[in-house]
């Protein structure tokens, strides 16, 4: 089975956050497979500022798969390179797996594997739900239209990675049927020991994209409210303009000495920070998976999680607390989790995903999507060659 899969970044392209990690796991996982012949095209977009530092392209991903990195030449990820290379991968591929929705690569995408009859595999990444915040609401919405109309009933399925994405997504791509499939998390590298509480306090970790659908200004006015002697840490980038707005408001609330800027952090830097952390905190107002959920539990670090993440069930594996956002739901949160056994509660998260998110489940669970659809595609283009001969 060749597989295409199409996304407008990828790794190393981290700037991006858990999305970039997250497929790059899942296609690791899927080229191990024997039934499987992947290659990935995209871009060499890392932020809007920025490409991946790569030499030669295309460049290939070790012996299992080749990433075709086409050059980004204006705006955050159009690549007229990867528009020459996008009807011959098509044409070539028995798949393809799109990648996000409001990116260069989507319509392209959409279309040529509408002419040529492929079936697709969507996976808007949470993009299509919607959270009072949003913006840009009605080009979104002529956007989604369009992506709707090129869309062949039987020929594309979304791929959504919770029941609350599966049941607002559809709406707006109504030609497209949806699967959940979960996200998996790879088993981290045995690291140092993990110690919580390190010198009386508590240490919260939010790690992640900064704007504003994360709800980072709830968290620091919690952090004014809370009666637990605690710090935190806040690690990831977003644009400028935003990024000083978050700093200023530290500085008004005189969080200064209890908050801390660590910018983007990736590798041995991301493990550190997870190994110092007693809690990990998500307050967003909108998830559709949260990738730095599974990646605290699968290190043993629990997590308050927000109730706009589709976490729920932490609550119920007793491995973190699900809450409201609101300031006053976190500080509350905050100081009860101070009184819980965190490192049993890290151990349960742990045992967790190494039980129900493993890539080799999710990937199978993919494989069995791609072939269904495969199969139904075939048999949609047989029955409209026999329709058109008839006629």
């Amino acid at each position: 089975m060749k597989v295409l899969f199409i996304s407008p970044s990828f790794y190393p392209a981290t700037y991006y956050g858990g999305p970039i990690h997250i497929n790059y796991a899942f296609c690791n996982s899927l080229a191990k497979t024997k039934c499987v012949q992947l290659s990935v095209l995209t871009t060499d977009a890392n932020g809007p500022r920025s490409r991946v530092a790569l030499n030669d392209f295309p460049a290939t991903a070790g012996d299992a798969y080749e990433v075709f990195y086409c050059r980004r030449a204006f705006g955050p990820d159009i690549s007229p390179g990867l528009l020459f290379r996008l009807f011959g991968m098509i044409r070539r591929a028995d798949i393809v797996h799109l990648n996000g929705v409001y990116s260069f690569t989507t319509l392209p995408t959409l279309f040529l594997c509408r002419v040529l009859q492929k079936p697709v595999v969507w996976s808007p990444l949470g993009a299509l739900q919607r959270w009072p915040g949003t913006t840009r609401g009605p080009a979104k919405r002529l956007w989604e239209r369009t992506c709707n109309w090129l869309c062949a009933p039987d020929r594309v399925l979304l791929h959504v990675t919770s029941e609350e994405e599966k049941a607002e997504s559809p709406s707006r791509i109504s030609n497209a049927s949806a699967v959940v499939i979960r996200n998996g998390i790879e088993a981290p590298s045995p690291g140092g020991r993990k110690s919580f509480r390190h010198g009386g306090g508590l240490r919260l970790l939010y790690l992640g994209r900064l704007h504003p659908i994360k709800a980072i200004e709830n968290l620091l006015h919690a952090m004014t409210l809370v009666k637990t002697s605690t710090q935190l840490s806040i690690c990831g980038e977003g644009e400028n303009d935003y990024q000083e707005r978050l700093q200023s408001l530290v500085s008004d609330l005189n969080l200064n000495d209890r908050v801390h800027f660590h910018g983007h952090v990736d590798g041995a830097a991301k493990e550190q920070q997870f190994l110092d952390a007693d809690l990990c905190i998500v307050p967003s107002f909108l998830e559709s998976f949260c990738t730095v959920v599974v990646e605290s539990l699968a290190r043993g670090v629990p997590v308050i999680a927000s109730r706009g993440t589709p976490w729920k069930r932490i609550e119920e594996m007793n491995c973190g607390l699900w809450v409201a956002n609101e300031p006053q739901d976190l500080a509350r949160a905050i100081d009860e989790a101070a009184r819980m056994s965190l490192g049993d509660m890290g151990l349960r998260g742990k045992e967790w995903m190494q039980t129900e998110y493993s890539w080799a489940g999710v990937v199978e669970e993919m494989i069995q999507q791609y072939q269904k659809l495969i199969e139904t595609s075939e048999l949609r283009r047989r029955r409209t060659a026999r329709q058109t001969q008839a006629a």
